[in-house]
């Protein structure tokens, strides 16, 4: 019975202080809290030896000076513990020098047995006859215990009314129910030749120990929520324990208890030995390659992986990510937030090079708006005096038919470059904005009614998506309205023979997108980058300046959008514009009702 009792008392110390250390190993009092366990399991096994296969004709002096020396650095552990909790403050390595300098002095003593006269059995009856130097070393370990109580006492004081108060208090109560059990138990019943309790002094323990546990757990060890918290991360810890328990156990019923049984069936022999030894190790070979399996699996290749993964993104391969299984330890996380990190990384990285463009392009409307700017304003100088000769010349009468061709020609052409001049100040010369609230859905309605004066944008087939109840937005509505015309103008050239024109808008209450795709030959990839520069142009000699859709890159900018160039999945062409939603659109209409009542 005892036997059991002491077992049960160590694989209890053993799980409680291994499962509050892995809660949180990098804290000082859950480092502290688990070496006091430490001791509390080699007393355990100390009386688990003696007490149940202690030969009683041998000296019985390990096991107290074992027992002087494991109490001493309980106390030890206590006070140190004293001083790092609830803070998780370091330990004062001076004050710590002083306060356990005896120690280097009286554990010597015990280990070479000044601290008794006589330990044992004598007459199956246990004995043990104390030095006075034992008092001596039994005081030093009481004032640790007592100092370690004091600095708790006086941080419960400095808590007052606070959780922390709460748990220094639980842990007082452990403190007290474990010193006053193990002072009846270990010393004053033994001191009146009671020795009955001595063996039990190991399990007097556990109620103080389980108070202390649930104490510094912050009130959560025995908690549902805490289990269900603990099952939802499992960390590599536990799983390497699980392993290793699980394995040994395994290796324990499957191979060593046979073993056992059939090399002893016929005595304790050299041969039976023998065979002992030769299939005992043989059969550590499963259960160790087992284990080696295991931790392969578990933690060996989803590393590897990780670390490929990293490399790669090193290499330049953002928006790579560890495809793992779902696992809920610190790998698990590891690779969810490395997947997630990789993802940002892509997408922040893809957001720079979209501003990088958008600045280069900025920059390069900028300095080709000044550049128009100049040139027009010096070409339409002379071209006005030219225009002006031109049509004194048409004025005469007595004028040829071959010369009034080629002054008809002569005029067309200047008409012509006349238009060019006339795109380059208005690109150059973009007008501030006259915002106002603007419907997104009338807006593009005029541009439509606008387009479908042209002959050619008739042939077209138009099917509008409009989304309802989208909300207003604070912008020029003409400014649009000319981006727009501009746009649906390029679809009816795109499609010269006619085709299918898509309109459509939804948004949220942030913004609002616009999508225009007409079904005609579509832009080659290698364009698609330059179709907003100044002066680029896809269409045929005459037919266009390259400044429409410059234009309407730096109208939708300034109102704070963006607008881009997709090809459709078939074919054609997709423009999405994407206009946000300002918080003075709903002011301005607001204010335009209470205007109208």
């Amino acid at each position: 019975m005892l036997v059991l009792l002491h077992l049960f008392a160590l694989f209890l110390l053993v799980t409680l202080g291994f499962y509050v250390f892995v809660a949180n190993p990098r804290n000082r009092a859950h480092q502290t809290f688990a070496a006091f366990i430490a001791f509390l399991a080699l007393w355990t096994i100390k009386d688990l030896f003696f007490w149940n296969f202690h030969d009683e004709n041998i000296s019985a002096g390990w096991w107290a000076a074992a027992s002087f020396i494991i109490a001493l650095l309980m106390q030890c552990a206590l006070v140190v513990f004293a001083w790092v909790f609830p803070e998780d403050s370091p330990i004062p390595q001076k004050r710590a020098a002083v306060l356990f300098a005896p120690s280097l002095i009286l554990i010597p003593t015990a280990v070479f047995g000044l601290l008794w006269h006589q330990v044992g059995f004598v007459n199956n009856q246990f004995i043990i006859d104390l030095a006075p130097l034992a008092y001596a070393f039994a005081g030093y370990v009481y004032f640790l215990f007592g100092y370690g109580a004091t600095v708790l006492f006086g941080k419960y004081q400095r808590y007052r009314g606070t959780q922390k108060s709460q748990q220094i208090g639980a842990i007082l109560w452990a403190v007290g129910i474990t010193g006053v059990l193990k002072t009846l138990a270990n010393i004053v019943l033994p001191f009146f030749g009671a020795y009955q309790f001595l063996p039990f002094s190991a399990i007097f323990v556990l109620p103080g120990v389980l108070i202390y546990a649930y104490a510094i757990s912050n009130f959560k060890l025995f908690s549902l929520q805490t289990a269900l918290d603990q099952f939802r991360l499992f960390p590599i810890a536990y799983k390497i324990a699980l392993s290793i328990a699980s394995v040994a156990i395994f290796s324990f019923i499957i191979f060593q208890i046979p073993i056992v049984w059939w090399a002893f069936q016929d005595g304790m022999t050299f041969e039976a030995w023998r065979r002992y030894l030769v299939f005992s190790v043989v059969s550590a070979l499963v259960p160790n390659l087992l284990l080696v399996l295991l931790i392969v699996r578990a933690f060996s290749r989803p590393l590897q992986k990780i670390t490929v993964a990293a490399v790669q993104v090193t290499n330049g391969g953002y928006g790579t990510e560890v495809d793992l299984r779902n696992s809920n330890d610190e790998i698990g996380l590891l690779a969810e937030s490395f997947n997630e990190m990789s993802r940002k990384m892509a997408h922040d990285i893809e957001q720079l090079r979209q501003l990088n463009e958008q600045l280069i392009r900025t920059e390069k409307l900028a300095a080709m708006g000044t550049l128009s700017a100049g040139v027009a304003h010096e070409v339409n100088n002379p071209l006005a005096s030219i225009s002006s000769l031109i049509q004194m010349m048409q004025a005469r009468s007595n004028l040829d038919a071959d010369t009034t061709e080629k002054l008809k020609l002569i005029s067309t052409q200047i008409n012509r470059i006349t238009r060019v001049t006339k795109d380059m100040m208005d690109f150059a010369h973009v007008r501030p904005a006259a915002k106002s609230a603007a419907d997104i859905n009338q807006v593009i309605e005029t541009s439509l009614r606008l387009a479908s004066f042209d002959k050619s944008f008739q042939k077209l087939l138009l099917k509008k998506t409009f989304a309802e109840n989208l909300p207003p937005i604070y912008a020029d509505h003409d400014q649009l309205q000319q981006v727009f015309l501009n746009l649906l103008l390029n679809a009816r050239d795109a499609m010269p023979s006619g085709g299918e024109l898509s309109v459509k808008t939804y948004g949220s209450n942030r913004e609002i997108k616009i999508e225009i795709a007409d079904s005609g030959g579509g832009i080659q990839a290698n364009h698609l980058k330059h179709i907003f520069d100044p002066f680029f142009t896809t269409k045929p000699t005459g037919k266009g300046t390259g400044l429409g859709l410059a234009v309407c890159y730096g109208i939708i900018t300034a109102h704070g959008g963006k607008i881009e160039a997709a090809p459709n999945d078939e074919n054609g062409t997709t423009f999405f514009v994407v206009l946000p939603v300002n918080e003075k659109a709903d002011e301005v209409e607001e204010i335009a009702e209470t205007i109208n009542v």
